[in-house]
């Protein structure tokens, strides 16, 4: 199973409208992607309130991993965004 190792780069962490951006774009992808922290048990990164729960804050490093065809594109597409800033614009 792919994974990619991502710090979080909002400065608000995962949370409300960061968190409403990643799960819109998760939940866009052919597969089933999970985020995880490091020692945690993951939460699909589709749900918002699975992300919020996380509490992964600026600059924490989150595991996303996802299985299937399609995987290792959709997981480069979500670490992007979490390596970005995600304020919407």
């Amino acid at each position: 199973m792919p994974e990619r190792h991502v710090t979080v780069a909002s400065k608000v962490g995962l949370h409300a409208r960061p968190a409403a951006l990643l799960a819109k774009e998760a939940a866009a992808q052919s597969v089933k992607i999970t985020i995880r922290k490091q020692e945690t048990e993951p939460v699909e990164a589709a749900s918002i309130l699975g992300l919020m729960t996380l509490g992964a804050a600026y600059g924490d490093e989150v595991v996303l991993a996802a299985d299937g065809e399609g995987a290792d594109d959709a997981l480069d597409r979500i670490a992007e965004l979490v390596g970005s800033e995600l304020d919407g614009s």
